[in-house]
């Protein structure tokens, strides 16, 4: 294979690099490097970051990743070049200085494929190609020479996808109590006859079968709560009884999850316990998320036909490449690959899902194919269906689909359900949200672009036929009018709002703005202020924005009655797809009317007594020094409330299990009230049953916690400092979690290119523009990276121990001094609350280090002020050393070695 003769740039921390059509390579200073790329399109490996390490924002060229989304649609690949050369074969760069010469040999080995008989993604790719050489994609030219055109002419992907077929309802699952030996029986078969025998395993999943037992009474469902330490191979030990209660009942059992990284575990485990299809093509395992997440057909022929411009039309092509391709059109997370929509920095990817809840359903002309429509059904008649939390809890509070009431449910990461439930049953009335909801009324405002329509538009047949429902999406249209439009930020700014919402948002930003007192120390970031001790203005404010927001709601509820009349007598013009149609629209405005009531009552209460089951808040969202929302909060003070009311009382069997679900560890931590309180089973006077199965790994021989005594709080040099040498003492390999930004932005900055310049490449969230899940494939693929984080990384990050070394966390990760946490705190017990929230938040972090009998490493906090009461958030036997950043060096380096437990060596800071 020869290289590409076309000159390849690589950029990194260390310094960069150019090679030639000739061969020849040589490394160059960044003002010579943008120069070069301004003179000639040159080949990169992802021009985003690239332009972010040359500093020069308008960077473009020939990006290989682009590339391999056009060559290879659907298949994984770690966008850094070891990644590329692994997945084409190729020899990895020994060093920075040898990346451009791979480039070319990648780019040569790509376009290579395009004329290879064997290639299997042809088909489609020269009709895409046409469309791209109109659009002046760069990769067009050397592609068109390579790709001939096909001897018949190629369908267009919305006649190639396959329409999904309706199948009957599954009958009610049998009542089974499944047998204990069956169960183990099933596990021995899942793990294998060479597996080790794990008896905790065993003994895990023995107790998750009694979830599945008949149901007693009536709301009164068996909850379990198993807290399974990490090691004891949960997946397996619930996914065992579960295939046996599926098979044996015929129901269906759901797996929820809190992050994606175990929603694609939790896929390739159960391929141990199911086939990929049955007999009849059906799959017995399928995977659901939220409708955001999944390709919209109808917005992806938008964007085809017009709907984008520039460089996201470029974006549709190769999203409608992938559609061709995808196991089942997730977009966010499944097998659309994360960078490509950081490629064409902006927000494309999220304009091809349907985030609005503007479906029309049987109204769209591609529903028999679409993908969120499939997963539905799919779901309906599957044996396993892994989601997540907050489907779950969306789907159980309004949800349509013939599996939205699961009743058997397995929530894993369930010490994620208490946020996942307090974010679901909040209720915020911003601007942005105020927004969206007159857009979905009115449609688009005048100059833009996209098929989005209005009511009126939505349902125009319903309109002609049936006056009375005409009548009342006029009078809907007419009352959305008084609800914010573009523009709003700027109008509020100037102090000229228009209209009573943007009355009440301008005196909420009034208010804010009136009691901060930070004293200016923290711009750019969020203002809150509780919604008390409001003042006369500000509630007749807030009680004609209520009265707007009645007004329509009113109309809204006329018509979905006028709809339902309609499906009770239904015209002769009304068909089957017409009824479905009109359901998804009675969906859509039962959604909208629970929206407005609930921003009705937090409007209703101010001014009066405040409702001691809600915390209710006024808040201006900022960030990069600039507002961005505004508007109202509230929350449940607990969540867990709606949560038993809507999610347990229906189902029959719930078992919530984690690592961490209980507070604290051994005799001295060993509390489940905490658990019991946050499982919602109060509510419901149920007594959940208890179970906790320790970590088979020997963590007194495989880690230490080191806390550093010397580097002083609020110092930045120091933090970067002590973070560098430790990165440098283990050779990469380091989880470095930041409950700042700020901080995390400030340590990055000081010492990547030190780090770059020794090989050791670092990486970071909210510097590099690259989405996070990608970041982490990068720092599992590469032993010598570091990866740089905040909260998003500190749960459901699985890296293998050569990758992941340490784990170094910059202090205590206190609590936000938010107004709700202020209310929850003082409802939970004050600053026990708070150490609850924090040992949680250790446990989670902790649990990132040590993930199988062969990793060692070490766990590192930057806080001389670490109380020692909040060291049974490590495992018991865990060694736990106070000592200075030289000494932890001295340790770090030398690795882990088994040691006497020390809980503590120094009596400093007791509280």
């Amino acid at each position: 294979m020869t290289a590409l003769p076309l000159p390849a740039i690589h950029a990194s921390h260390g310094g960069c690099w150019l090679r030639d059509a000739i061969g020849v390579t040589r490394g160059l200073g960044k003002g010579e490097a943008i120069m070069a790329a301004a003179d000639t399109p040159l080949l990169m490996l992802n021009a985003p970051l690239v332009a972010t390490r040359l500093g020069y924002p308008d960077l473009s060229g020939l990006d290989l990743l682009e590339l391999y989304a056009f060559v290879h649609p659907a298949r994984f690949v770690v966008p850094t070049p070891k990644g590329l050369a692994t997945a084409l074969g190729l020899a990895e760069p020994a060093g920075d200085d040898e990346v451009p010469a791979l480039l070319q040999a990648a780019a040569a080995a790509l376009l290579d494929t395009c004329e290879s008989p064997d290639w299997p993604e042809r088909e489609g790719a020269w009709s895409v190609l046409q469309s791209l050489v109109r659009m002046r994609w760069p990769w067009a030219g050397p592609l068109s020479a390579r790709i001939a055109q096909p001897d018949r002419a190629e369908r267009w992907l919305f006649s190639k996808l396959p329409e999904w077929e309706e199948a009957p309802e599954r009958p009610q699952p049998a009542q089974v109590t499944l047998d204990e030996q069956a169960v183990l029986d099933r596990l021995a078969a899942l793990t294998g006859d060479s597996a080790e025998q794990r008896p905790s395993q065993r003994a895990y999943a023995a107790e998750t079968a009694h979830a599945f037992e008949p149901r007693r009474r009536e709301a009164a469902p068996h909850v379990l709560l198993t807290q399974a330490g990490t090691g004891i191979g949960k997946t397996l030990g619930y996914l065992a009884p579960a295939s046996v209660w599926a098979q044996q009942s015929g129901g269906t059992v759901w797996v929820s999850t809190f992050t994606k990284a175990l929603q694609r575990q939790l896929r390739r485990e159960s391929r141990r316990a199911w086939p990929m299809h049955r007999r009849d093509g059906s799959p017995p395992v399928v995977v659901r998320k939220g409708r955001e997440n999944y390709l919209c057909l109808l917005n992806l022929e938008d964007a085809l036909q017009g709907g984008f411009g520039g460089r996201a039309a470029i974006l549709a092509q190769l999203v409608a490449r992938w559609a061709t391709y995808t196991q089942d059109g997730d977009m966010i997370g499944g097998d659309l690959p994360g960078w490509l929509g950081t490629l064409f920095r902006q927000r494309g990817i999220t304009s091809l899902t349907d985030r609005r809840g503007e479906c029309v359903y049987a109204g769209c002309p591609h529903y028999r194919k679409c993908f969120i429509e499939r997963a539905a059904r799919n779901s309906a008649q599957a044996d396993l269906v892994i989601a997540n939390h907050a489907l779950v809890m969306v789907n159980a509070a309004r949800g349509r689909d013939h599996a939205a009431r699961p009743t058997r449910l397995i929530f894993d990461e369930g010490h994620h359900v208490f946020e996942a439930a307090d974010s679901t049953f909040a209720a915020a009335l911003t601007g942005a949200e105020t927004i969206e909801l007159k857009r979905w009324v009115l449609g688009p405002e005048r100059g833009s672009k996209g098929r989005r329509r209005g009511l009126s538009a939505r349902l125009a047949d319903i309109s002609s036929y049936d006056e009375q429902g005409a009548k009342a999406i006029a009078a809907a249209a007419h009352a959305a009018e008084a609800l914010p439009s573009d523009g709003w930020l700027q109008r509020l700014s100037e102090n000229v709002p228009v209209g009573p919402l943007e009355e009440l948002f301008a005196g909420v930003r009034a208010t804010v703005y009136a009691r901060d007192e930070s004293g200016g120390q923290e711009a750019g970031y969020g203002l809150e202020t509780e919604a008390a001790q409001l003042e006369g203005p500000f509630i007749e404010q807030a009680q004609a924005a209520e009265a707007a927001l009645a007004e329509l709601r009113q109309p809204l509820m006329r018509l979905g009655l006028r709809l339902e009349a309609l499906l009770e007598e239904p015209p002769d013009w009304l068909d089957g797809p017409g009824r479905a149609r009109i359901e998804g629209a009675r969906h859509s405005l039962a959604w909208r009317i629970d929206l407005l009531s609930a921003w009705e009552a937090l409007l209703h209460r101010l001014g009066g007594p405040a409702d001691p089951e809600f915390v209710d808040w006024l808040a201006v969202e900022r960030g990069d020094a600039r507002e961005f929302d505004i508007g109202l909060h509230r929350r449940w003070l607990d969540p867990m409330k709606p949560f038993a009311r809507t999610v347990l009382e229906p189902s029959h069997g719930v078992m919530l299990t984690s690592a961490t679900l209980k507070d604290g560890h051994g005799a001295s931590g060993d509390d489940w009230n905490a658990a019991i309180a946050r499982s919602g089973t109060p509510h419901i006077g149920i007594a959940p049953r208890l179970s906790a199965f320790e970590s088979p790994f020997d963590y007194g021989a495989q880690a230490e916690v080191l806390i550093v005594t010397d580097v002083p709080k609020g110092d930045i040099p120091a933090l970067a400092a002590a973070y560098g040498r430790l990165i440098e003492a283990t050779g990469g390999g380091v989880l470095g979690l930041f409950t700042a930004i700020r901080r995390l932005r400030a340590v990055y900055g000081r010492i990547a290119d030190r780090l770059a310049r020794g090989g050791l490449p670092l990486f970071a969230q909210h510097v590099d523009p690259i989405d996070t899940g990608t970041l982490v494939d990068i720092f599992r693929d590469d032993p010598r990276a570091s990866l740089l984080g905040t909260d998003a990384l500190r749960d459901g990050v699985d890296v293998p121990g050569h990758s992941l070394r340490l784990v170094v966390m910059e202090q205590v990760p206190w609590p936000k001094p938010s107004i709700l946490h202020r209310a929850r705190r003082l409802a939970g017990g004050g600053s026990a609350h708070d150490d609850r929230i924090i040992r949680a938040r250790l446990a989670q972090a902790f649990g990132r280090l040590i993930r199988s009998r062969e990793d060692h490493g070490h766990f590192v906090v930057l806080s001389s002020a670490f109380p020692s009461r909040l060291l049974s958030a490590f495992p018991p036997g865990t060694p736990v050393r106070r000592l200075t950043l030289d000494e932890a060096l001295q340790r770090v380096a030398s690795g882990v070695s088994p040691a006497p437990v020390t809980t503590d060596t120094s009596s400093s800071n007791p509280a």
